[in-house]
């Protein structure tokens, strides 16, 4: 039976919801879902639910690694289980916060002079997905361009390299969290040797992101690269993108790190929201020009 426009907009109000700030919108209303199926639903939800809260008040979800799942506490440091952890967190993104800080302001710098202008992220996986996402939304009209290096092949390296030209005003970002993924190790090696071509010291260029006393963790150190950040076993690379491995770049090409771990804080709250009708608007949103 076609509907009139009056029961479209009807359904479309049903089967829609949306949050204000930051804005999404959900819509449903092409799904074929009904009333029956959702309800169907409502009691694997209120498990899902729970299971939530155990996982985000420190339950190991990795049984045999004995791991926490707690990438929700980087957007709200407030929900880790501990005191310890909740000021790592802050104090991590106030030293991310600092330190593009100074390299926009030329305060940390080429040994050759001028500023830093480009960065270069060797990663592979979460650690290269999620900077190569914020870079596509955020570095178009940013204080620095980004150039991901997510694969181990040396002549594409080569090749991204190439188009950069001279590596001189160039930040280099190597983010493994064990700090021996083979793909990034090669990827770091191959981007080292063009810098000594260019006969660039590679350690004044370098920052790591990686659990402390890592293999790359103690290279940083023994080779004196400009800094580290931290990464946490109960961080999964999929899930990184609001830890040091998505924060640091994105700091870095000017995006706004509070408000983007803002949103991402709206999001898990309104996830977490028992009722399926809770979150839906009375009337349908008015869509907004940008």
């Amino acid at each position: 039976m076609t509907m009139t426009t009056s029961d479209r907009l009807t359904h479309y109000r049903q089967w829609s919801s949306s949050l204000e700030d930051p804005y999404v919108e959900l819509d449903l209303s092409h799904a074929e879902l009904s009333e029956a199926a959702v309800a169907a639903l409502e009691p694997a939800l209120a498990r899902a639910l729970v299971a939530m809260q155990a996982l985000e008040g420190g339950a190991i979800a990795n049984a045999d690694e004995q791991r926490m799942v707690g990438h929700y506490w980087l957007r709200m440091p407030g929900l880790a289980p501990d005191e310890a952890t909740q000021d790592e967190i802050k104090s991590t993104l106030e030293r991310i916060e600092a330190f593009a800080a100074d390299v926009h302001a030329g305060t940390i710098a080429p040994p050759s002079g001028g500023k830093f202008e480009h960065v270069v992220l060797c990663g592979i996986g979460g650690s290269a997905l999620g900077p190569m996402l914020l870079g596509a939304v955020f570095a178009a009209d940013g204080p620095m361009a980004l150039t991901v290096l997510d694969n181990t092949d040396p002549d594409g390296i080569d090749r991204s390299l190439a188009a950069i030209g001279s590596l001189a005003n160039t930040l280099v970002i190597v983010i493994s969290k064990s700090g021996g993924t083979a793909e990034t190790r090669n990827g770091m090696l191959e981007t080292q040797a063009v810098f000594e071509r260019q006969k660039l010291p590679f350690g004044k260029h370098a920052v790591a992101v990686t659990m402390a006393g890592s293999k790359l963790d103690g290279l940083a150190t023994e080779q004196g690269w400009l800094t580290r950040f931290p990464m946490w076993d109960w961080v999964g690379g999929r899930t990184s993108i609001t830890s040091a491995v998505g924060l640091l770049p994105g700091a870095l090409i000017g995006m706004d790190l509070r408000a983007f771990l803002a949103g991402a804080a709206a999001m898990d709250a309104q996830t977490r929201e028992p009722s399926l009708r809770a979150n839906q608007r009375d009337v349908a949103p008015t869509p907004r020009s940008s």
